[in-house]
């Protein structure tokens, strides 16, 4: 287990943010949020595609959406091929990943499907149905505007990603500056997506589903202790009663933020658990999942409270504000 642990969080220590983020999700065969300003979502979506190509292997397609994207739009865009089964039946597969370019404007509807691909890998179209592979990764991309407190997504779908990761320009892109690819951010991405032959990637790590797979059963056998545990629980329990969360707390958050902590644990190249990186956990699992209360909906206005008051007390808050009050409480030693 701590060979397996060192190795891993050696690697780790190698990668971009990025290339971590999915790392951690395919890892943990969960799906993972990209969120970017409106001015370098495209960047960002380009640099996603090269790291699946180079970084893991994997086939891939970048899915734009709007709000006019259909079904039959959205199923066109997701599949490799058709595959023929015995009997002259066609199966129609995924690729590997999805990144799902500005998801948030596309309709409920869509939504939904999404959702569906993400928890059962398949998806039904009519007389067909669209399987995912195993190690299948659905990435929304999405834009973060300024005082924007939650992703414009619907709210199980929401709850099926993992993690939410911000990546501001300034962050940098270790495949796109490698190639010295300028965006113009309205440039098609099939200019990036197809030079997958460079020299230069070779530096680069490698990753393969042998190593995912290690990765995913190391996760299982991290340790924590009752005094690490019940500082996880104190968390969610905590945001559940803070009076500036109006939800998103639920179940499978709990569930999710122990696999994500396990999961950071041995990138980190250990077996157990420390209140830092379950703190760490903790921003990354519920930023995107907490609904901020409304002023209107503070419980202390049944008891005689002010609204102007309640609101000046909420005015500042965001999932940020948030989290960094609820990690405050006393870690275990």
């Amino acid at each position: 287990m701590m060979d397996d642990t060192q190795d891993i969080s050696k690697l780790a220590r190698e990668l971009s943010d990025l290339e971590l983020a999915l790392l951690l999700c395919l890892g943990g065969q969960e799906h993972c949020l990209i969120e970017a300003t409106g001015g370098n979502i495209n960047d960002v979506a380009a640099e996603l595609a090269l790291i699946c190509s180079h970084t893991y292997g994997l086939v891939y397609k970048v899915a734009e959406f709007s709000d006019t994207t259909t079904l039959e739009e959205f199923c066109d865009q997701i599949c490799a091929y058709p595959r023929k089964e015995p009997g002259g039946a066609v199966e129609y597969s995924t690729v590997d990943v999805v990144i799902a370019k500005n998801l948030d404007c596309a309709s409920e509807n869509i939504h939904l499907e999404a959702l569906e691909l993400m928890r059962s890998k398949k998806l039904a179209t009519g007389h067909d149905i669209i399987e995912a592979p195993p190690h299948f990764l659905f990435v929304p991309v999405v834009k973060r505007d300024p005082g924007q407190v939650r992703p414009k997504l619907n709210a199980h779908l929401i709850d099926n990603l993992l993690i939410s990761h911000f990546h501001d320009s300034e962050d940098g892109y270790v495949y796109l500056e490698d190639d010295d690819w300028q965006s113009d951010g309205q440039a098609s991405l099939s200019s990036v997506i197809h030079r997958t032959g460079s020299n230069e990637h070779n530096r680069h790590p490698s990753i393969g589903h042998e190593l995912l797979d290690r990765l995913h059963g190391a996760s299982k056998a991290v340790k924590a202790t009752a005094e690490l545990i019940r500082y996880q629980q104190d968390i969610v329990v905590f945001l559940r009663l803070s009076r500036a969360v109006g939800g998103g707390i639920s179940a499978r958050s709990n569930i999710q933020f122990t696999k994500l902590a396990k999961l950071l644990a041995v990138i980190h190249g250990v077996d157990y658990l420390t209140p830092s990186i379950v703190a760490l956990a903790a921003k990354k699992v519920f930023r995107h999942r907490i609904v901020v209360a409304r002023p209107e909906d503070d419980r202390s206005l049944q008891y005689g409270s002010d609204l102007r008051a309640v609101a000046k007390v909420l005015e500042y808050a965001t999932p940020d504000t948030i989290l960094e009050s609820v990690l405050t409480l006393e870690a275990p030693l």
